[in-house]
């Protein structure tokens, strides 16, 4: 009896396994239909000598994806990528950047900004640190009035 056990459970672990890596597969695999790029805005936004240039995808599936450069007169020049999605009138999105001077080290913040018209306004709102990620609180109004930076729409470049 005990040598009919140990085949017999062997033969279920591998059972489990295969299916394990049968339904990986299946959440892993997004249809690319998803991820093909619908629309393309570019904003600049320019705040005394500060000047943050956008450019924003919009996904088939709704999500937004893109890159932004701030370059801030009294700090370094951050590039990176833009993800996230509208809730109504606002996108949320999570900036993740390096900067020029330290390419080493990779940040991400989450960022909020108001469509208005055809205008873009950068909101300011609390953020929080939980286990090495930064989030905005839920429940804290962001500004959107009292704001450095508001994108307009300009002229897409290729770089």
């Amino acid at each position: 009896m005990k040598n009919l056990v140990i085949p017999c459970l062997f033969l279920v672990c591998i059972a489990f396994q295969s299916c394990k890596k049968e339904q990986s597969q299946k959440v892993d695999a997004v249809p690319a239909d998803a991820e093909k790029v619908v629309s393309t805005q570019c904003y600049k936004a320019v705040y005394e000598k500060d000047t943050i240039d956008l450019k924003l995808n919009t996904l088939k599936s709704g999500k937004i994806s893109g890159k932004m450069v701030m370059k801030a007169a009294a700090a370094t020049e951050k590039t990176g990528e833009i993800s996230g999605e509208f809730h109504g009138d606002t996108l949320f999105v999570d900036y993740t950047f390096i900067e020029v001077t330290n390419k080493n080290k990779t940040f991400k913040n989450p960022m909020a900004f108001l469509k208005k018209d055809k205008q873009l306004i950068l909101g300011n709102g609390t953020m929080q640190t939980t286990m090495g990620v930064t989030y905005l609180v839920k429940d804290k109004p962001i500004d959107f009035d009292r704001v450095k930076y508001k994108f307009e729409t300009v002229d897409c470049v290729e770089k």
